[in-house]
């Protein structure tokens, strides 16, 4: 088992690349797919599918290897010391309360942000309004539904907490109480896609990587933050689809 520590540049740039990447892609397959007849929003599901998930866990079966000479993540992913089985649940329950909480204190916050200092993106790099998945077929908006469904609620999450919180928050454990707090920053930061839903997100992320850090166990926050995902994509998508043609 290793965790030496990253200096802070380092993991400045462990942090924040795969999400350049991954918004770079975005950015290219949004008007792709579209004159497909499909979402903008399934180019980024593809970008998390072909750049965020091979970046990430290509990286943690790179240091593996080279570590340990086999692709077995056992001593490269830490914080898997277990807890009893009643906390999960409680703890799980907790932090998706409190995710819930986060986001309708601060939805229109957000939604100003949005239309105040993000009117430079495109148009369709944000969901502004869910009237605009009118314009798409149902066969579209259900493809895009099923295939997000794996990748944002399943995939994405269990590499991203792999990753963020199995891989990079151990590495800079030499900061103590602050560990948790710009690892939360630095994941916040990273979803450069959906740049004005920081304040929600460092709000809903502080008490899952606290308790991934004091439990020294990144179940739980896989499990609030994949359960989450899955309970919101479907929240949304329901809306969407029941517009479509």
């Amino acid at each position: 088992m290793t965790d030496a520590q990253h200096s802070l540049p380092h993991s400045v740039a462990l942090h924040l690349v795969p999400g350049i990447l991954t918004t770079a892609a975005y950015l290219f397959l949004g008007p792709f797919v579209m004159a497909r007849g499909f979402p903008a929003l399934s180019g980024l599901i593809l970008a998390v599918l072909f750049v965020m998930i091979p970046l990430e866990l290509g990286y943690l079966l790179y240091q593996a290897k080279k570590t340990s000479g086999t692709y077995s993540l056992r001593g490269i992913v830490l914080y898997r010391e277990p807890i009893p089985r009643w906390q999960y649940v409680i703890l799980t329950l907790a932090l998706m309360v409190w995710g819930f909480l986060a986001s309708a204190l601060l939805h229109n916050v957000e939604t100003d942000m949005s239309a105040r200092f993000f009117t430079w993106l495109p148009k369709w790099f944000f969901v502004s309004s869910l009237e605009e998945f009118s314009v798409y077929s149902r066969s579209a908006l259900l493809t895009t539904f099923l295939v997000g469904i794996v990748i944002n609620a399943f995939a994405g999450p269990i590499v991203e907490e792999l990753y963020f919180r199995g891989y990079l928050l151990p590495r800079i454990s030499r900061f103590g109480r602050w560990s948790g707090p710009l690892n939360v920053v630095l994941f916040s930061l990273y979803h450069l896609w959906t740049p004005w839903q920081n304040l929600s997100r460092i709000l809903f992320m502080l008490p899952v990587v606290d308790v991934v850090w004091r439990k020294r166990n990144i179940y739980v926050g896989l499990l609030a933050h994949g359960i989450l995902n899955l309970i919101v994509w479907c929240l949304t998508f329901g809306s969407i689809l029941a517009m479509g043609r």
